[in-house]
């Protein structure tokens, strides 16, 4: 029996929030702890006592921040027993082994180095400390890299198969899923997302201090380091979004299409809309301002290679839910008689596309016999929202770009020695606080949001993956969830309004 469209959407808001709001902490830790890595590095040569206080204050507000982290992403992997459990037993096989080897890196390597971090400055020589911090900083990207190389097995489905007899994804290739091109870009272009956060971080409060005139020796090394830092970093968002563009544009079709409201595929090398308007019910973006030949070179890197639109997309949909159709037929055929040869080589043929006929299950039970009103009612709902993925899209290049432009003049006059002389930048540093975070936030929209329907890309329906649980049980743990994270949020904000006012 299917979950009714209540509980997918209540267990996909829960999900949502929940993860939306743990990546609030982890971006900062994985700039932070590079950054303060960075700056004891510049201790352990110079012998200067400024640059350990730097390191051990901008290590407290790192220490805060770890910890919310780490209490909010325990009960995000709770959620996949409590509210996904079919999603987990259909994958538990492949998605359990990266998620074992997080917690491992997460609750042994770093939290280890963080006590060493902390509490061994006058127990362990300087130069063993500063080993230690920088493989605090390598222990947090690590626990990233395990969370990114499953999510990128859900975005690229790769070394697995399908168990007949188990009816389960099970592992083939544990090196295909940890080198999935996919998993790589993902995490590099993540990371440095995390170092222009914790570089904006550095830099906002940083300007803060010279705008109350406090400080000053202490803050303008500090923006130094995330001047430099950071526009290195923002400069490889950029490369690295670049390489992510490339890989969407192969393995999900799709999404390149939602993102660029293009319905029609256009001839090679396709444009790249700047800005428009989708209107989904018409099928058109109006009112769109287009680079040529652009979109084509990232997304296909080749000057004749199509990048197909929505509507050629969602009749390609239907042909593999008919394909799909075949294989969950014949999959039927083998639970009852396991030997039938022929049932096995047609569901092989057509396995890759089973999942289109899983979509179908939303408007019928029996997926043998459906309608072509609701195979294409299933091929359409490939589509994503393009209204709402367009525009957030755009919004995180926005503030890409921004972050270019802000650490370039940062740099300028850190090297110039003119910081006190531009109190506006100061302020627009200051204010630019808030970005690093919706930019992260709407990366992740882009990326989840954008794979939908799916769970796993092609393979698993959203609405099947979620437990069989009640509304009720639903409605009671989110508010539970709302008021537990908004109590964290509130420690959260107070202890670091306490310490950036306190100061070095």
């Amino acid at each position: 029996m299917l979950p009714t469209n209540e509980v997918v959407v209540l267990s996909r808001i829960q999900f949502g929030l929940t993860a939306l709001y743990h990546f609030l902490f982890v971006p900062l830790t994985l700039g932070l702890s590079t950054l303060i890595a960075t700056m004891e590095t510049v201790y352990f040569i110079t012998n200067r006592p400024i640059w350990k206080t730097m390191v051990q204050y901008w290590g407290i507000l790192f220490g805060i921040n770890m910890a919310m982290g780490v209490a909010t992403g325990v009960t995000l992997e709770f959620q996949f027993g409590t509210n996904w459990s079919y999603y987990a037993s259909y994958v538990g096989d492949v998605f359990g082994a990266p998620l074992a080897l997080e917690g491992l890196m997460a609750f042994f390597l770093e939290a280890t180095f963080v006590g060493i971090f902390f509490f061994g400055w006058d127990r362990v020589s300087k130069g063993t400390h500063l080993i230690v911090t920088w493989l605090l900083a390598a222990g947090s990207s690590f626990s990233a890299l395990w969370i990114l190389v499953a999510n990128a097995w859900m975005q690229s489905p790769v070394g697995t198969h399908f168990n007949i007899q188990t009816m389960r994804m099970e592992l083939d290739d544990f090196y295909s899923i940890f080198f999935n091109d996919v998993a790589q870009a993902k995490f590099v272009h993540t990371i440095s997302a995390g170092y222009v956060t914790g570089s904006v971080f550095v830099l906002a409060i940083s300007a803060l201090f010279l705008l109350q005139g406090r400080h000053r020796a202490f803050a303008q090394r500090s923006i130094a380091i995330a001047a430099a830092f950071g526009l290195a970093s923002a400069l490889c968002v950029v490369v690295l979004g670049d390489e992510s563009g490339y890989l969407t544009g192969l393995n999900q079709k799709m999404k390149v299409a939602v993102i660029e409201g293009m319905w029609d595929t256009m001839p090679a090398p396709a444009s790249l809309t700047i800005i428009g308007f989708p209107d989904q019910v018409q099928h058109q973006t109006k009112y769109a301002i287009k680079i040529p030949y652009l979109l084509g070179l990232i997304a296909t890197r080749s000057w004749h290679k199509p990048v197909y639109g929505i509507l050629d997309l969602v009749d390609e949909a239907k042909m593999r839910t008919h394909s799909g159709i075949l294989a969950y037929q014949a999959l039927h055929a083998l639970q009852i008689h396991p030997e039938d040869q022929a049932m096995e080589d047609l569901f092989h043929a057509n396995e890759e596309n089973i999942g289109y006929a899983l979509l179908l299950k939303r408007y019928t039970s029996d997926v043998a016999q459906a309608t072509p009103q609701q195979i294409n009612q299933a091929a359409w709902d490939t589509v994503p929202n393009v209204f709402v993925l367009f525009w957030v899209f755009r919004g995180m290049v926005a503030c890409g770009l921004f972050f270019i432009g802000l650490f370039t003049l940062a740099f300028y006059f850190s090297a110039k020695r003119r910081l006190l002389h531009h109190r506006w930048f100061l302020w627009l540093a200051f204010s630019s606080l808030p970005l690093p975070w919706i930019a992260g936030d709407l990366g992740w929209i882009v990326a989840e949001y954008g794979r939908q329907p799916w769970i796993v890309d092609g393979l698993l329906p959203t609405f099947m993956g979620v437990s069989s649980v009640t509304t009720t049980n639903l409605w009671v743990s989110l508010v539970g969830f709302i008021f537990f994270y908004t109590a964290l949020a509130i420690v959260e904000v107070y202890l670091m309004v306490k310490y950036i006012r306190s100061g070095p």
